[in-house]
């Protein structure tokens, strides 16, 4: 059993392809075997999680994640059995949505051994129980798919939904059996009828079993399923030894290891980064020169050799430049060569930064296109049709979106950029020929189809509510258009940059007040 850190690259596979797998393992393996090493696994988790629970909880569906929940316990009142002393202060407690006969056939078997090992059956949640405690929440798992939730009122479903409800607002800490149920496993949003009226309330932990999948670490799923551990059932899967027909349609990205910069180097070895936003009052009296200066410090920070700032109002920007960071560069933009060095535009660019932006996607070989840089490409066809034209010339871009500037770039709404996320990315990346990241919990990058030594797409495991702060994705686009510069390719520049930018908030100093300044001073930390 691993639990999943934030620095280890790992295949996401989406529910066919697990499926897929499942058949596969199942039938190299003896009857049950699956769903016995499912419900040891989720009893060893529970053990560790609440060593000193009274009462554990379990609540089980009506296919194999409920079966899963009664072979955890079974294993559970087993080990109770062996140590009597241990049986009489704490009670294992099931509640099922079905009856026996109909259950899958591996289910009904462990049914079967939850009963013989003397497990008790209640109807609802117990009312006695508290944070020591312990709920198991086996109630759907991947299984559910979008037409099972069409009508999630009716049948057994009114039972399921009342359960369901007493997991998602429990007090007592809950681990989830493949994923929170009611989440879709391949996106991370729940289903029409199966979201909580309100945020957990109490600790949350998932233990995949088989594989992963990418609902677990984006969207809702990082905070449904709060901390994943993955038991791969002793398939190889785990080790690198996949069974294996079905490729993982995502992967979690991992920094790898970097080398240290040679001592025989110079600030030319390094790259050189411009921005190019922060319109200023004269434009409309509104100045976002600030976006662009934290842009410029995050470049600085994230180790580019050179930085220069060329804001969009410069004369209404220009109190900004005794702040206390000489080493930016103030350009005019009439004055900067966009041809030789990386860019990054759009960060404050308000309505100014649209007369640019022909010139910037004529000229700039690496581009970073940011906040109004892209809504003026969502607008103007023209512009977009010189995005998508880029690359032909080779021209490369990597385009940083969060879920309502994607909306408008796919002509779409944010609703559903948000239900497929990975999706969502994956045709701006199509769309326009380039990376594509696409902010949020759970930030997505996509590169250009034709990369076939990457995965369809990244997903970034760091990274924390601190972000939602304004002027954090500015930081991170400086940060992509410094580490581009060094030398990385584009969508590894992008992943490494939204890593990074996620571990430094994870990590932030407790004594130290969290903005978007203060994050990309300690880039480089």
């Amino acid at each position: 059993m691993l639990r999943i850190p934030t620095s280890t690259a790992l295949p996401l596979f989406d529910t066919a392809a697990t499926r897929t797998l499942e058949q596969q393992a199942a039938a190299r393996l003896p009857a049950h075997s699956l769903m016995q090493r499912a419900g040891a696994g989720l009893a060893r988790l529970a053990r560790a999680i609440a060593p000193h629970a009274r009462c554990i909880w379990i609540a089980c569906g009506p296919g194999n994640n409920g079966g899963d929940g009664l072979q955890a316990a079974a294993w559970l009142q087993q080990s109770l059995n062996a140590a009597p002393e241990k049986a009489r202060s704490c009670r294992i407690l099931v509640s099922c949505v079905r009856e026996r006969a109909h259950m899958p056939t591996d289910a009904r078997a462990a049914w079967d051994d939850a009963h013989e090992a003397g497990v008790q059956w209640t109807e609802h949640m117990p009312a006695d129980m508290g944070p020591q405690d312990l709920c198991i929440d086996a109630l759907l798992g991947i299984g559910l798919r979008q037409p099972d939730a069409a009508s999630p009122h009716t049948g057994t479903n009114e039972r399921l939904l009342t359960l369901l409800r007493s997991l998602q607002s429990s007090t007592s800490p809950v681990l989830c059996a493949d994923i929170a149920s009611g989440l879709d496993a391949d996106t991370g949003q729940y289903l029409p009828g199966f979201a909580p009226p309100n945020a957990p309330a109490s600790a949350r932990h998932t233990l995949a079993l088989l594989t992963l999948q990418p609902g677990l670490f984006t969207g809702i799923g990082r905070d449904a399923c709060g901390q994943i551990w993955w038991d791969d059932l002793d398939t190889g899967l785990a080790k690198g030894e996949p069974i294996l027909t079905p490729l993982p349609c995502a992967q979690l990205f991992s920094p790898g290891a970097s080398a240290p910069r040679p001592h025989a180097s110079h600030k030319g070895s390094f790259g050189d980064v411009a921005i190019l936003g922060g319109e200023g009052l004269g434009q409309r009296g509104l100045s976002m020169t600030g976006a662009a200066w934290l842009a410029a410090l995050a470049a600085l920070h994230g180790g580019a050799g050179r930085v220069m700032l060329a804001l969009l109002d410069a004369s209404a920007g220009s109190g900004q430049a005794t702040a206390p960071w000489p080493e930016i560069m103030l350009r005019s933009p009439e004055a900067q060569d966009w041809r030789s060095t990386t860019v990054a535009c759009g960060c404050g660019g308000g309505v100014a930064v649209r007369a640019w932006l022909p010139q910037i996607l004529e000229q700039a070989p690496r581009l970073v296109l940011d906040a109004d840089a892209l809504n003026a490409i969502a607008e103007d066809e023209s512009l977009a049709s010189l995005l998508k034209e880029r690359r032909q010339r080779d021209l490369h871009t990597v385009l940083t979106p969060h879920p309502l500037e994607a909306a408008r770039l796919l002509k779409t709404n944010t609703a559903q950029v948000q239900a497929q996320r990975l999706h969502a990315a994956r045709q701006l990346a199509q769309r326009f020929d380039c990376t594509a990241l696409l902010k949020g919990s759970g930030t997505v990058i996509a590169g250009p189809q034709e990369e076939s030594d990457a995965p369809p797409c990244w997903i970034n495991p760091t990274g924390n509510a601190r972000l939602s702060t304004g002027g954090t994705g500015d930081v991170l686009a400086g940060l992509i258009a410094a580490l581009w510069a060094q030398g990385l390719e584009p969508t590894q520049a992008a992943a490494l940059a939204a890593w990074r930018h996620g571990f430094a908030a994870d990590h932030w100093p407790a004594h130290i007040p969290f903005s978007a300044s203060a994050l990309a001073q300690r880039l480089g930390a």
